[in-house]
């Protein structure tokens, strides 16, 4: 199922394919309500992150810093031509089963990510990998994320007997793995959600809008206790 042709033919050092932004107004359009899925998973994959490492990265280095940080990459990116940057969930299920909890191992995987996308035959082997391995380690992945995300849901007591926290937690793992779709989506030129984008804008409106959501009340209460 390896294909060594394309690995034996691509050149040892080939410059990656880098392509100008261009202005688009129906693609600004289109990502905007997108770019809220990444915020919500960038939150989602520190905290879990800091669940798995035992640390609290939303105080140091802060979340303003970690989202301006994913921020300023995916600039850096679209300026090149590539694929907006994401904190993928999986990585955190790479982080738990590896253990390798120091932020300076991905910086030095960063590193050496990029000085390997200009060997040409190193991405010529990655796309010779048979789709049933890459299935083999997406559930992996996958399941690890879930688990992950379980934990944390455990180590904060959310009570899922709680019928508004069941709602919350069921409707979106639906609207997720049934791959409901809001919208066209059908062609280049139709807008449509679904996916994280869609689930995370559907759990942010059912916490607001069921009744039993006074989490705000309490903070406030906190912060002025002579009200």
């Amino acid at each position: 199922m390896v294909d060594t042709a394309k690995i034996a033919a691509a050149p040892w050092l080939a410059l990656p394919n880098f392509t100008a932004p261009e202005f688009n107004w129906q693609a600004i359009l289109f990502i905007v309500p997108v770019a809220l899925a990444p915020a919500i998973e960038h939150i989602g994959g520190v905290i879990a992150v800091g669940s798995v490492t035992g640390r609290d990265y939303l105080k140091k280095p802060g979340l303003h810093r970690t989202l301006l940080g994913d921020g300023i990459a995916t600039t850096a990116a679209g300026l090149f031509g590539g694929p907006p940057n994401t904190t993928y969930a999986e990585v955190t299920g790479a982080v738990m089963l590896t253990k390798n909890y120091n932020p300076k191992i991905m910086t030095w995987a960063a590193i050496f990510a990029i000085s390997l996308a200009f060997i040409g035959k190193f991405g010529a082997l990655l796309q010779s990998i048979p789709v049933p391995v890459m299935g083999g380690i997406l559930c992996l992945l996958f399941g690890s994320i879930a688990a992950v995300g379980m934990n944390t849901l455990i180590r904060h007591k959310v009570d899922l007997a709680e019928a508004r926290n069941l709602v919350i937690v069921s409707v979106t793992l639906v609207f997720g793995i049934g791959g409901v779709l809001v919208g066209t989506g059908t062609g280049p030129d139709d807008v449509g959600l679904k996916g994280i984008a869609l689930c995370a804008i559907v759990a942010i409106a059912l916490n607001l809008l069921l009744p039993g959501n006074d989490s705000w009340k309490n903070k406030a209460l906190d912060d002025h206790p002579d009200i």
